[in-house]
């Protein structure tokens, strides 16, 4: 094998990945942020989660894609465990297609099918036409790409070197190995189930070794939902857990089945001359058997999944009191990087991690006004800890953004997105507000002040219609029209209440009933209040325009 001929097999080996992520991209700027509301109506069966699998896999010819997808839903806490579970499966079905189309040979249509898809992106200006572009190029440059592998690969069966290789992959433990690494370096079990196949038709592999190969890359596949779950929350570990299970069984089951049966002799019988047709029957057979089997036992498999990755014991005064995103995972984690579904998955991560914040908001708000009314010092504490959480999630969430929004192929999520980094900003202004509420506790001790009753009554008036505009932002109708104009209707009584505030606060000082330190210091309180309302409308109305993008 020449150096050119090695030159041309890594390059096809890299065309024909990028051409499978150029159809994940395509397909989720296409339907990324409706992939949810599909994925939600389509999973509570069984048979139909196994179904939407097996054809979202065979659209983007990926079951990697498909499970870093479902990983991340499990994670963002969109999608069940045992809705997960249908679905891989599901994937491991739909990822046979790639195999059974290059066994058909239908690589004379690739440049057609690139010329097309090049075509739609180019000269179309829909967006929507120009993702179908983007899919359908993709599958092009796939083929175009294992066109480009045969020939480089055509050498190696003059090799006795190689072929004497390929003849210990006879022995099921080697076969498996080997081909579990390999599909876990490229992280694809597409090509390497295509490479196998072209091998295999070039006379360089024999079927009864090919077999042992095949069932490894069923297992080597796994790894890239592994890396996935780096940082994902338990539930999200166990669906790839379930995953690498499914492919585990499935090997042991078909390696018995090839050892002590003349399957392999069956098939050559069956399709003579046919390696590659041979190899997609059985990776046919391997997935769609395996799925069968565990079919009816899949809540167990899921049993299994908690039982081997039990929930870890740690206590809630621990879990609290560490600064953490909660929902947010790594950009690779949350699918971003060609990832489908990924759209999805930022989004309901990141409404998650600012409903969070919020509720840390309101918290602070509510100890805060308290502590002003009962001068008790000994909230604070719990109060700065929690403003110093807020700014930590706050900058957390707006270097998450940024990165989100670099790479972001889909102009709806990514008004979306932008949107949030603007609530994240409001939220934590808030907090800023209502620690400058607690500081006041300080100084009313210190200085030994005291307010009068009336204000002492407005200043609960203040912390009511705080905390119930606070509770409104967390309402689950949050994002409507009707919702914003409650919102801006609290926020009216903010303002008109602080407007009212301050008149009493001048006849107080006329009548002499209250001393300067006091005045200056219901002054500033004021102002805190009347921000704490800004804010609240300012995060309504980008809640409400981030829901209408994601439409």
């Amino acid at each position: 094998m020449k150096f050119t001929d090695i030159l041309a097999l890594l390059g096809g080996l890299a065309l024909f990945l990028h051409g499978m992520q150029m159809m994940s991209s395509g397909l989720e700027a296409a339907a990324g942020n409706r992939m949810k509301a599909i994925l939600e109506r389509l999973t509570a069966n069984r048979l139909m989660g196994v179904l939407v699998g097996a054809l979202i896999t065979a659209v983007i010819q990926s079951s990697s894609a498909t499970t870093v997808m479902v990983v991340g839903f499990v994670n963002a806490g969109m999608m069940t465990l045992n809705q997960a579970i249908w679905i891989i499966m599901g994937a491991n079905v739909g990822t046979t297609v790639t195999s059974l189309l290059i066994a058909l040979d239908v690589g004379a249509m690739a440049p057609v099918l690139a010329f097309t898809g090049v075509v739609l992106m180019v000269f179309v200006k829909r967006p929507q036409a120009q993702h179908i572009g983007q899919i359908l190029a993709g599958l092009g440059i796939l083929f175009i790409a294992m066109d480009m592998m045969s020939a480089a690969m055509y050498p190696l069966r003059d090799s006795e070197v190689f072929i004497s290789l390929m003849s210990t992959f006879s022995n099921p433990l080697l076969g498996i190995t080997a081909g579990a690494l390999f599909t876990a370096l490229i992280q694809s079990s597409s090509a390497s189930v295509g490479v196998l196949q072209t091998l295999a038709g070039n006379g360089v592999i024999g079927l009864g070794s090919a077999v042992y190969v095949l069932f490894g890359q069923n297992i080597g596949t796994c790894i890239t939902a592994l890396l996935a779950s780096a940082g994902a929350n338990r539930n999200a570990k166990r669906a790839t857990l379930i995953h690498f299970l499914f492919n585990v069984i499935g090997t042991t089951m078909f390696t018995i089945l090839c050892v002590t049966f003349p399957l392999t002799d069956f098939l050559e019988r069956l399709m003579p001359g046919e390696a590659p047709a041979q190899i997609a029957t059985m990776h046919m057979l391997f997935n769609i058997t395996t799925t069968l089997v565990l079919l009816p036992l899949g809540e167990y498999l899921g049993k299994l999944a908690i039982y081997l990755l039990p929930e870890r014991e740690t206590s809630a005064k621990d879990a609290e009191s560490e600064m953490h995103l909660a929902y947010l995972t790594p950009i690779h984690a949350a699918g971003k990087e060609g990832g489908l579904g990924g759209s999805a998955i930022v989004t309901d991560q990141l409404r998650n991690e600012l409903c969070r914040m919020l509720y840390m908001a309101r918290d602070n708000v509510d100890d805060s006004f308290r502590a002003v009314l009962t001068r008790d010092v000994k909230r604070l504490k719990a109060v700065e800890d929690r403003e110093e959480h807020l700014d930590f999630l706050n900058e957390a969430i707006s270097r998450y953004v940024s990165q989100v929004v670099a790479m972001e192929t889909n102009e709806e999520s990514s008004a979306a997105v932008s949107s949030f980094f603007t609530i994240s900003s409001n939220v934590e202004r808030i907090g800023d507000h209502a620690n400058n509420l607690a500081g006041y506790t300080r100084r009313l001790v210190e200085k030994d002040i005291d307010f009068s009753k009336e204000a002492q009554e407005e200043i609960l008036s203040m912390r009511e219609i705080s905390l119930e505009t606070i509770a409104a932002l967390l309402s689950s109708r949050a994002g409507t029209a009707e919702w914003l104009a409650e919102v801006a209707q609290l926020e009216q009584r903010v303002d008109d209440m602080t407007d009212q505030f301050r008149h009493h606060q001048l006849d107080r000082m006329r009548r002499g009933d209250c001393n300067n330190e006091a005045c200056i210091l219901y002054a500033e309180l004021l102002t805190d209040f009347e921000r704490i309302g800004d804010h609240a409308l300012n995060i309504a109305q980008e809640l409400t325009m981030a829901q209408t993008s994601l439409a």
